[in-house]
């Protein structure tokens, strides 16, 4: 017998758990499925890099989303959906099994990006499951020298939080200076300079070619032709959307995610997509896919929320986040450093405006609190004044 349910979620993430609670929330009482490819429970990735390592007093159990005992969902781990047969409204296992749904969201994600010839192990780490956090809690314990390769997002947080447990830390990346594509050149190279004062010997330039794990280490091949030994890697390098399991069933993107409408809802019947694997009509910034937590909460819950009956679209302009040694930004819109720049500082802090020839496409908040709201507001009128400087003061 085929196993089946009104609300069928595949993916495990934070999306999945927070469409699972919409559901709820919505006063629907149908069945729910959650079928998670990771081993633990969907759980908030921000603080595998960023809080568990940097607050003592919290813990995994305090970031646990309960989205069982919230929902009264069927989890179930370890378990891949490999495609979707949207004639029999049934999802197929890699074990060859069968769930039906009457309504079906997926929320897989993306996997992480992986180096030719550098594979994954007990001492090589693509980074960005909790099992993955576990273990490297486990491997940190004895002080080792760690190699983090990559500089962006997760790349910056584990080697700063790394650095703080007294790791010895190498980071690899391959800009000039470590934030300099999205940074402007005075931003990054303060930036860069708070690793350097940490600890953390930032090594740019440079990228990973390839490399082997022994019992006692990792040896990494770099692009400059030397050769890099350390204790372990952690490799973090962005991921690509596991849109796959919607391969000729719906439409996906350039880079492989599932394309939706404003209400998430793809072009398979009763099919709809949410999370970092979704590319979305964003109201403010256009077609996108976004890999951030509030996008995958927000999205999930819209999502959640439109299956269970709900006549609303999806119209939220995520921000996003990082922490790192005690300073920290938010931001919406484009952040890249090739883009006009106006820096304006702000208390302590200081936010700068992103522009092209036609309007301002992103604003970063460094170490200011609040001015999200009024940054969306300056996005959505699709201008830019003709003297940028104009913009100075408009988030405070």
């Amino acid at each position: 017998m085929t196993q089946h349910y009104d609300y069928l979620i595949v993916g495990g993430g934070m999306a999945a758990a927070a469409a699972a609670k919409a559901i709820r929330e919505h006063g629907v009482s149908g069945t729910i499925g959650i079928l998670g490819e990771e081993s633990t429970a969907p759980f908030p990735r921000p603080a595998l890099s960023k809080k568990l390592w940097t607050d003592p007093d919290f813990t995994q159990q305090d970031a646990d989303l309960d989205v069982v005992g919230a929902t009264r969902a069927d989890l179930v781990l370890d378990t891949r959906v490999v495609t979707v047969d949207v004639e029999a409204k049934q999802v197929v296992t890699e074990d060859g099994g069968r769930i039906g749904y009457d309504q079906l969201l997926v929320t897989t994600g993306g996997h992480p990006r992986e180096i030719d010839g550098l594979a994954p192990g007990d001492r090589v780490l693509y980074y960005r499951t909790l099992s993955d956090y576990r273990h490297l809690r486990e491997l940190v314990a004895e002080r080792p020298h760690v190699v983090v390769v990559g500089g962006g997002y997760i790349g910056s947080e584990i080697a700063a939080a790394l650095i703080g447990q007294d790791c010895r830390v190498t980071l690899i990346h391959p800009d000039e200076v470590l934030g300099g594509p999205m940074f402007p050149a005075s931003l990054a190279a303060t930036f860069q300079q708070l690793f350097t004062d940490a600890g953390v010997d930032v090594r740019g330039g440079l990228s990973v070619t390839g490399g082997a794990e022994s019992p006692d280490g990792v040896s990494l091949e770099l692009s400059d032709g030397s050769t890099l030994t350390a204790d372990l890697a952690v490799v973090g390098l962005g991921i690509s959307p596991a849109g796959e399991v919607l391969a000729d069933v719906a439409a996906r993107s350039d880079d492989g995610g599932i394309v939706v409408d404003e209400r998430l809802a793809t072009d398979a019947p009763s099919v709809f997509a949410a999370g970092d694997v979704a590319e979305y009509p964003d109201r403010i910034l256009g077609r996108r896919r976004v890999e951030h937590v509030d996008n995958a909460e927000s999205m999930g819950a819209a999502a959640g929320r439109i299956m269970a009956g709900s006549d609303e679209v999806y119209d939220h302009t995520p921000m996003f986040y990082s922490d790192v040694l005690e300073h920290g930004y938010e931001a919406v819109g484009v952040l890249d450093s090739d883009l006009e720049t106006v820096e304006d500082p702000y208390d302590d802090g200081l936010v700068v405006y992103y522009l092209d020839d036609e309007a301002v496409r992103g604003v970063l908040l460094w170490d200011c609190e609040g001015g999200l709201d009024a940054a969306r507001e300056l996005l959505a009128q699709h201008r830019r004044p003709a003297d940028a400087n104009e913009l100075v003061g408009s988030v405070r």
